[in-house]
């Protein structure tokens, strides 16, 4: 491009900072890698590994106000990240399902605290240990509040998950063996915030027309053009894959093959063993060796598998100093509230025979809170931008 100075003569375009464009000597600041997307799954699978250890209600709303507040602050402006908000309506609708629940089929639970009586339904003979209405008490339904609150919180942190990590990026840093795997599963995950995404903008589409976008009539209408939408994606998915060279391998000597197969198969034996032996009594004493063979012989099944696979990578994600924190600060979260289970189990399962409110306990609270390091140590995510904004010239 050419134009002209101030004498009146051609000369080339000077860079300018209206024009966007740093002027010479000023060094240009690098953007901030986003954050490993597998340190955000472990660090949300950890927090739901905590969550099934507990039914204690203070520490669950802790662990889902921990989860909340980092994916807040971290969540990227992005269509996929809005599925946080669906895996919250899921959580709300399964508390209010397993209330329910427990007030129409009753509960095992024993109580003295008569809240209500509802009519009961005679049953024959063949349905016993089964009614219908009959007494609904307060312990019955705090042990049913205590155990929905417990799977709200576990999906909820998956929902953290989703709206933190990139999909696509997480598949980028599979190993090559699980490469055929993971597309199944990338594809399994963002159908949900797809579709999200897909209700949202039809919803909004038909506001601006004024026609209705609620109510029966509205689900209707809203819900065939996302089917549409649906099938048209998974077409061009499946061209796209096509077109990649999904599927193709490259050939190996039989020797490897087989000892693939043998190093994974009788990794994930060990993996399943040494786990049992954990979670057992009697097998303390040989469940964590087990356990890390096993894991030692299926990663090495997988570093044998990814031979097979024919693709690169461009630009990985690099494992940084920041993927360990977050990591380990969900895995402290995790091994600290079973090792507070294993010390006093009362506080982390409070009873409801007899009816007692439940008390916060201190440390098992105070290792949840190492839940927010990522709040902390992860940088900011970019600012959405706005699309009716024009560059300046």
């Amino acid at each position: 491009m050419r134009e002209t100075d101030r004498s009146g003569r051609p000369g080339l375009a000077l860079p300018s900072p209206e024009r966007g464009t740093p002027p010479a000597g000023v060094p240009v600041p690098r953007p901030r890698r986003a954050l490993h997307p597998g340190a955000w799954w472990l660090w949300a699978l950890a927090l739901g590994t905590a969550a099934t250890r507990t039914t204690n209600p203070l520490l669950l709303a802790l662990l889902i106000t921990v989860s909340g507040y980092v994916v807040a602050v971290r969540r990227p402006h992005t269509p996929w990240a809005r599925s946080y908000g669906a895996f919250v309506k899921l959580a709300a609708a399964v508390l209010v399902l397993r209330l329910a629940f427990a007030i129409v089929l009753g509960s095992p639970i024993p109580g003295t605290h008569i809240l209500f009586t509802l009519p009961e339904v005679p049953l024959p003979d063949w349905a016993q240990g089964i009614r219908l209405g009959g007494r609904v008490t307060a312990e019955g339904l705090a042990f049913a509040l205590y155990d929905a609150l417990r799977l709200a919180a576990l999906l909820i942190c998956v929902g953290a998950a989703n709206a933190l990590a990139s999909p696509s990026r997480l598949l980028k840093s599979l190993p090559g063996a699980l490469y055929e795997l993971g597309v199944a599963v990338v594809v399994a995950l963002t159908f949900a915030p797809h579709l999200i995404a897909d209700v949202r903008r039809l919803r909004a589409a038909r506001r601006l027309r004024g026609r209705p976008d609620k109510g029966v009539r509205g689900l209707v209408q809203v819900g065939l053009p996302v089917l549409e939408g649906a099938l048209e994606r998974s077409v061009s998915l499946a061209a796209a894959m096509d077109a990649r060279g999904y599927g193709r391998t490259a050939e190996v000597p039989t020797a490897v093959r087989r000892t693939t197969a043998a190093l994974t198969l009788g990794g994930l034996l060990g993996v399943c063993a040494g786990t049992y032996g954990l979670l057992t009594a009697a097998g303390g004493s040989y469940g964590l060796p087990v356990l890390l063979a096993g894991l030692a012989s299926a990663l090495a099944g997988l570093w044998l598998g990814g031979r097979r696979s024919v693709r690169t990578r461009y630009r990985p994600d690099p494992w940084d100093a920041r993927a360990w924190l977050v990591s380990a600060s969900g895995a402290a979260v995790a091994a600290l509230l079973i090792l507070a289970g294993s010390l006093d189990p009362g506080s982390l399962d409070p009873g409801v025979v007899p009816l007692e409110p439940p008390t916060l306990p201190l440390w098992p609270a105070a290792a949840v809170l190492l839940g927010l390091l990522p709040a902390f140590v992860t940088p900011a995510p970019e600012a959405a931008r706005d699309p009716r904004k024009e560059p300046t010239t």
